[in-house]
């Protein structure tokens, strides 16, 4: 029964997780909509305003370069949307990661790290990340935001690398994006919401508020406006082993978060009835460049092993040992402590995805997802507590190939 409340509990922040991200992401996307549609009025002491239509009802927004001469009665604020996403993706990454690290973050084959050290490593990653991203931006270099993005893409392509060598695929992947979501918070509670109550405070004593203050929290959020896509990209990824399995995950992994920063470009450009080819051509090359990068890879790695195999001296085959009944004590040793009606891993209380691997017919059904992920990525089983070998995973590969017979 605990591990069912577990597993009610991880359904539960997940979906606040997502809500909570959908409304962010909204109102981020939408105010920089917003910002590249104003349009100088024709009277007033707005510094831009916008007409639109939604609903059935027509809005008109005005904007103040610093703040209108007068504080309205009613002042809505957008921060919580920020704060609940955060806090409950911390959450799931305690749930998930955290809670069973030996087997959900730690990889013996990369680096010999306890449980507790590699939470301390993924902690300190957060933390370094935010401290080195807010200097980035008190430096000089926060005064050309082209300079800045190259220098922070740095910072989190170096990340992206060194947390590969200690952390599994998954778990390494998911700290980057976990890096730069709590950057984008730490942006809404350190800079943008403090300096908005700054301008408040000002305006209500009646002094002038420091323009400064505006332009650094926009600058902010505009930085948020950016990270979002690669954020996005990272909180599906565990779903797509083909990028963070690949033999280098962390190149994968920048060439992706490229791309999706050149697409939100795109869209920015767009609103401001600008060009977007040259973004757009970026984009479609970024993206290419990955998934051809995935492909050629793998190939490779194909054709290595058959060299390798060629060269090895050839050994008796007996004639079964590409039967189901071969390949059958490897998944019983390697996959059914996870994939059974009954899981006895007592991290789950349902076979993960609904797979079960108890018959022939089964695991015949989902042979494309289990050579994904046990022959090419070599990511399953989850930090390889059962100690698969090469052999194994190459037995099982042979079986798949031909054809995973009976």
């Amino acid at each position: 029964m605990a591990v069912d409340l577990f597993e009610w509990l991880n359904l539960a922040i997940r979906w606040l997780h997502v809500t909570a991200g959908i409304a962010w992401i909204g109102a981020s996307f939408y105010f920089v909509w917003l910002d590249n549609h104003l349009t100088p009025p024709k009277q007033g002491e707005a510094s831009g305003e916008v007409w639109s239509v939604h609903g059935g009802g027509f809005y008109h927004k005005q904007k103040y370069q610093v703040a209108p001469s007068e504080m309205p009665a009613d002042l809505h604020w957008f921060k919580w949307e920020a704060y609940w996403t955060w806090i409950s993706g911390f959450s799931l990454l305690i749930l998930v990661y955290y809670v069973g690290a030996g087997t959900n973050l730690v990889d013996p084959a990369k680096a010999v790290l306890s449980p507790t050290a590699a939470i301390a490593i993924g902690l300190g990653a957060l933390a370094l990340g935010w401290l080195v991203y807010d200097l980035l931006c008190r430096s000089r270099l926060g005064d050309d935001n082209r300079l800045l993005g190259a220098a922070w893409f740095a910072v989190l392509f170096a990340a992206a690398i060194g947390l590969d060598r200690l952390f599994n695929a998954r778990g390494a992947y998911l700290h980057v994006g976990a890096i730069i979501g709590t950057v984008m918070v730490g942006n809404v509670f350190f800079v943008i919401i403090p300096n908005q109550r700054k301008v408040v405070a000002a305006l209500a004593s009646g002094r002038t508020p420091d323009p400064k203050l505006g332009a650094a929290a926009k600058q902010r959020s505009l930085h948020n406006n950016y990270m979002t896509l690669p954020v996005l990209f990272i909180m599906i990824s565990h779903h797509y082993p083909m990028t963070y399995g690949a033999h280098r995950p962390w190149l994968v992994l920048a060439l992706l978060g490229l791309t999706g920063v050149a697409v939100r470009h795109v869209f920015n450009l767009r609103h401001r009835a600008l060009g977007t080819s040259p973004a757009i051509a970026l984009a479609a090359a970024l993206a290419f460049a990955s998934v051809s990068y995935v492909t050629w890879e793998k190939s490779e790695a194909a054709a290595a092993a058959a060299r390798e195999a060629d060269d090895a001296p050839v050994a008796p085959v007996a004639p079964a040992a590409n039967s189901y009944a071969a390949i059958q004590p490897i998944l019983l040793k390697h996959c059914s402590g996870c994939h059974a009606q009954h899981p006895s891993n007592a991290a789950f209380a349902a076979p993960p995805l609904g797979v079960v691997l108890d018959s022939y017919e089964h695991v015949r059904a989902v042979v494309p997802r289990i050579k994904l992920v046990a022959v090419d990525a070599e990511i399953m089983p989850l930090g390889n507590t059962t100690g698969m070998t090469k052999a194994e995973r190459q037995q099982l590969g042979s079986w798949i190939a031909k054809g995973a017979p009976r």
